[in-house]
């Protein structure tokens, strides 16, 4: 048995089945072309026939990291299939993690913080979040690419004096439209990325290092280039996904400690956009908003149970502190499949990485091993 061709057939068919061929994917996919151009020529496999592949790949897996990957292919075949576990045991299956409810004295922990670091107005906490994002929004959003790449080269900068990075990277910016994402990073190959930027929605400048730093270094497109000689299939619903976002969440708190990119940013980008300084505190609205990622399980965890999306939208209002345009993109995502798990990620991996990364040796690890939530677990 080639368990290697074996693990890339089976990722690439239970892919196929997720998306449903309307085009996104839950897989990262460098092997051979003639592999991924066998599935999508045959006929959609049949899930439960899936489930048993993943069966017997298991009985071989060579490494505890593709134990733990091919066990997410087989509980998603298996919910292909029609077997649905509570929501919970679906995404312990899926994530190496048990998945649980957030609870709301942490939200409000969060809005407290938030309350502090906003300028002080009139209007509700959600109000004044608002404004803060509208006061620091790019116009013409034309001309992110420049500002990105000015971003890229210092987060850059700071991730090689954390790990060395191979010379000659390039990393463009394209602004795109028609998706369901804010920002998203993507390594190519060939030390070629992208950062695509939604242009659909307003971009707020305090959060250019965040968002650079999460889809780029050290976050997702910095990971993926140094792991690529490990497997060239990576399933992003996995337990090793749990830490990409966790890592993505605390990549700007990793480069820029304290108040590190706040004073960058006002030195190097919002002059250029004509953005005085506020007082507002960028650190810890960056931080409010990674504990408030917790909302976003907790109404996964609502959808499952069948809840209807007027309470779905009443809770993401109150504790998400989102209007109600926010709430209809919100929407679709919350709507139960069998990728629902996915959105656990970034709170619990955030959750478990921030007092794990105790200095730069264990970021190294991060970005070069091929780690589980259960090596943290191990290892302090």
């Amino acid at each position: 048995m080639n368990w290697d061709h074996d693990h890339a057939l089976l990722a690439l068919r239970v892919d196929r089945l997720m998306s449903g061929g309307a085009g996104g994917t839950m897989l990262i996919y460098r092997g051979p072309a003639e592999w991924s151009e066998q599935v999508a020529a045959e006929p959609p496999a049949v899930p439960g026939a899936l489930a048993e592949e993943a069966e017997r790949l298991l009985e071989s897996a060579p490494t505890p990291f593709l134990a733990a990957q091919v066990r997410a292919l087989r509980a998603v075949a298996r919910h292909l299939d029609g077997d649905r576990p509570p929501l919970a045991e679906y995404g312990r299956e899926c994530l190496g993690l048990t998945p649980r409810w957030v609870p709301e004295e942490l939200f409000e922990q969060a809005h407290a913080e938030l309350d502090r670091a906003l300028p002080k107005g009139p209007g509700s906490l959600a109000g004044r979040l608002r404004a803060w994002r509208q006061a620091h929004t790019l116009e013409p959003i034309e001309r992110l690419p420049e500002l990105v790449a000015l971003a890229v080269d210092e987060t850059r900068t700071r991730t090689n004096a954390i790990i060395p990075l191979p010379p000659g990277e390039v990393v463009a910016c394209r602004l795109v439209e028609g998706v369901n994402f804010h920002g998203a990073g993507d390594y190519e190959g060939d030390l070629r990325s992208t950062i695509y930027v939604n242009r659909a929605i307003p971009f707020n400048l305090a959060d250019l290092l965040y968002l650079v730093a999460h889809e780029g270094h050290p976050g997702h497109i910095a990971e993926s280039m140094l792991k690529a000689r490990h497997t060239p299939v990576r399933f992003m619903l996995s337990p090793a996904f749990v830490l990409s976002e966790g890592l993505g969440l605390l990549a700007e708190e990793l480069l820029f400690p304290g108040d590190e990119a706040q004073e960058w940013l006002n030195a190097n980008i919002l002059p250029r956009a004509g953005i005085r300084p506020d007082g507002s505190d960028f650190a810890a609205v960056h931080h409010a908003r990674n504990v408030l990622w917790g909302v976003w399980g907790n109404a996964a965890f609502l959808a499952a149970e069948g809840r209807g999306m007027p309470e779905l939208s009443s809770y993401l209002k109150r504790w998400a502190l989102y209007d109600d345009h926010e709430v209809a993109l919100a929407a679709g995502l919350l709507t139960p499949s069998p990728a629902s798990p996915y959105i656990f990620g970034y709170f619990h991996g955030w959750e478990l990485l921030r007092p794990w990364t105790t200095g730069p040796e264990r970021v190294r690890r991060l970005l070069t091993e091929q780690l589980l939530p259960s090596d943290l677990a191990l290892s302090g």
